[in-house]
């Protein structure tokens, strides 16, 4: 069967993208490296020793990045509903986090340990019909809301991935309950097309 043009057209782009040619060039598993070192350097997410959480992990660039950072102290928690390839350093959970069971893994893993940072860069498979896209991005948004009530710290802090529509004004009024500051970011290798950004709600309450 011969490829639709929309997606030779996206392949062509995919291929042509400067942040995956640069991953590729510098041993990063995806281009989705640069929006979390691009976050990292604006507001100085990680220190050596935490324990991070990384949701929606694979292929692997945010764990593989996080991992450098916390250092041999560190632990990485990631979790996918894909196979990601294991590397030093981080604990890798194959699920869907949608899923009790899976959720509950994750828990038992933790083994109570007190979590630093969670993050997200998670996402639908998205339809192309925002009516049906956004509800069930926002649901995975509040799923790793729900997860950092649980599991945060106090004074830890949230990275999620969230498409702007319903439901953002109410995450963010939310989160400002929760946390000490909320702020978006939008960084250069997310594509300007793309309805992503990005919210860090910094100091868990």
């Amino acid at each position: 069967m011969a490829r639709s043009k929309s997606s030779a057209g996206w392949l062509k782009e995919h291929f042509d993208d400067y942040y995956v040619n640069k991953a590729k060039q510098e041993g990063w598993r995806s281009r989705a490296i640069y929006k979390l070192q691009e976050i990292d350097e604006k507001d100085h997410l990680f220190k050596p020793g935490m324990v991070v959480i990384d949701l929606g992990a694979a292929p692997g660039g945010w764990s593989q990045w996080t991992s450098h950072k916390v250092g041999s102290k560190g632990e990485v928690f990631a979790l996918d509903i894909l196979p990601v390839e294991p590397f030093a350093g981080v604990t890798f959970i194959q699920g869907d986090f949608q899923e009790d069971e899976v959720f509950q893994n994750l828990i038992d893993s933790l083994g109570g340990r007190e979590v630093d940072l969670v993050m997200s860069d998670m996402a639908p498979n998205m339809s192309g019909n925002p009516g049906v896209d956004i509800p069930r991005a926002m649901y995975l948004v509040e799923l790793s809301v729900d997860l950092a009530d649980q599991v945060l710290k106090t004074g830890g802090d949230l990275l999620m991935k969230v498409f702007q529509g319903e439901g953002y004004d109410a995450l963010l009024k939310d989160l400002k309950q929760k946390y000490q500051t909320v702020i978006t970011r939008k960084p250069k290798a997310s594509r300007p097309r793309s309805k992503e950004i990005y919210v860090l709600a910094r100091r868990k309450l």
